[in-house]
């Protein structure tokens, strides 16, 4: 007890006008009781009593049980009269609690945060200003309060760190507790704080509360209970608000990097394409520039292999076919490009009418089984009697069967045979060409029918090849409602074709066909 009394004295802890508020309350909510107590009763004796007969027992029980009743009420109404008459800054300890609680619990925004406690602070304990500094990762330091609130350098903040740290100071420090001559009195004072509420999580001090001078009076007991249980629960909720504003910054950096990274390739995109349509335009220029002299040379060619130039020896015969199969090659490879060209632009269509799908076939068999000779290689059909009719592009649909028979026969062994199968069921048209090669690798198969997508294999065989004769393919098919066909196995050959619907009309030729094939 001789310790405290000066302790008390020495931090103005205690407040003459707080013990007379309290006794005044107490007395004169006993007098209230007292007085409220006697008019229950008179009221009950005249209402309930005649002449000579005694108050019953429950009027007493009732009385008493309502006077307990309304005692704390008015003990809590007396308080705050007396506390605003003689403003000595009295509150409940508890509401403050509470409405602190609610700050810190509906806003993870530091400054709204931050400003929201300065408020309920600022109610309750009567400060002529409330601040909060706190440390940011950025390096520059939030500063948030009450109206006129102080913003002290990061380097004072520091300097009070060094000072806290170099005396194992408590939570609370009151300004009049440091030396007079002492550097950091200096500083409280010359920013009129009072009293600093260190704010502490994990050790390190991440900022302070400053509370200037009480408006009138001294800070009390109550006023530095109340700050030390609420320091951990503000230092808990500015650092979870740090941390939320620290994500907030990062995804907004991150936003603007990705924001300028789209917008980066938004422009390369812009100028690839830009390329591209130069390139395709490119590619269609010289496709129609290169396919009129090679229609004149393989047209001469052709003459000269009919004898209109005079005779011709077996040699020059074989030569001269030679000749004629690679003119007929590059007429094909430059209308694959035109056609490439014409996808990309929009401008490929499909051309249809009435076509003997078999007749075609043979016809592009009979072209190429030359070439099939050269290598050692054998060209075998299997095709209905009949005529197969479809409404079909006949031109593209030739450049397809073209594309597959020319692969197969490039990429077979040489000794093998290439089927050539067509087959009508009553739904549909199958085509389907057969060879022996070296397939293409399973791990490749999936890009195969995209545009210049060749298989490593491919390329080691047949390195002049362009890749996009099977793309092309694809697109035919597709436009003509059909399915492309393909099964492979690397080293032991592959399967290309595909499937056309028949319409309802042609399912009787499809039966006459089928009924054929049994005979």
């Amino acid at each position: 007890m001789k310790d405290l009394a000066p302790a008390t004295h020495r931090r103005r802890l205690f407040d003459i006008r707080l013990t007379i508020v309290r006794a005044l309350t107490y007395l004169l909510a006993v007098m209230t009781m007292m007085v409220l107590y006697a008019a229950l009763l008179f009221i009950a004796t005249r209402a309930v009593l005649v002449t000579d007969t005694v108050l019953p027992q429950w009027a007493y029980l009732l009385t008493t049980l309502i006077v307990a009743f309304v005692f704390h009420p008015a003990v809590r109404f007396y308080n705050r009269l007396l506390a605003d008459m003689l403003y000595t800054g009295s509150y409940s300890a508890d509401e403050f609690y509470t409405s602190l609680h609610r700050v810190l619990t509906t806003t993870v925004k530091l400054h709204d945060l931050l400003a929201g406690a300065a408020r309920v602070i600022g109610a309750n304990l009567k400060a002529d200003h409330i601040s909060f500094f706190v440390y940011q990762s950025n390096g520059h330091p939030l500063s948030v309060g009450s109206k006129g609130h102080v913003r002290p350098t990061v380097y004072d903040m520091h300097m009070l760190d060094a000072y806290l740290q170099s005396t194992d100071a408590t939570r609370i420090l009151l300004t009049d507790d440091v030396p007079p001559r002492h550097d950091i009195h200096r500083l409280l004072v010359g920013y009129h704080v009072a009293l600093t509420v260190p704010l502490v999580q994990g050790g390190s001090i991440i900022g302070y509360l400053l509370l200037g001078k009480k408006r009138q009076g001294t800070y009390t007991r109550q006023d530095v209970r109340v700050l030390e249980k609420a320091a951990d629960e503000l230092a808990i909720a500015v650092q979870n608000a740090a941390s939320v504003e620290e994500v907030r910054k990062l995804n907004a950096n991150l936003q603007q990097r990705i924001d300028a990274a789209t917008v980066e390739l938004r422009a390369s995109n812009e100028q690839l394409r830009s390329l591209d349509i130069a390139k395709d335009e490119f590619v269609s220029m010289a496709s129609h520039q290169l396919r009129t002299p090679l229609t004149s040379v393989k047209g001469y060619i052709s003459m000269v292999l009919e004898g209109d130039g005079g005779r011709v020896t077996k040699v020059q015969k074989q030569l001269l076919s030679e000749a004629f199969a690679s003119s007929e090659r590059m007429v094909h490879l430059i209308n694959d490009f035109l056609n490439v060209s014409r996808v990309q632009t929009g401008k490929f269509m499909i051309d249809r009418h009435e076509v003997d799908l078999a007749k075609v076939v043979r016809q592009e068999v009979e072209l190429l089984k030359r070439t099939a000779e050269t290598r050692g290689l054998t060209l075998k059909t299997k095709l209905p009697p009949k005529p197969v009719k479809l409404q079909l592009d006949e031109g593209k649909i030739r450049q397809v069967i073209m594309n597959f028979i020319d692969n197969a026969i490039y990429y077979s062994r040489p000794g093998t045979d290439i089927v050539v199968a067509l087959e009508v069921t009553t739904k549909e048209v199958r085509l389907e060409v057969v060879d022996k090669g070296i397939g293409v690798p399973t791990a490749q198969q999936a890009g195969l029918f995209t545009k210049f997508f060749r298989a490593d294999n491919a390329r080691t065989q047949r390195p002049d090849g362009t890749g996009v004769g099977l793309y092309l393919a694809k697109m035919v098919i597709d436009g003509h409602d059909g399915k492309i066909i393909f099964s492979s196995k690397e080293g032991v050959g592959s399967t290309f074709g595909f499937r056309l619907p028949l319409k309802e009309s042609a399912g009787q030729d499809a039966d006459d066909a089928d009924h054929q094939q049994r005979k």
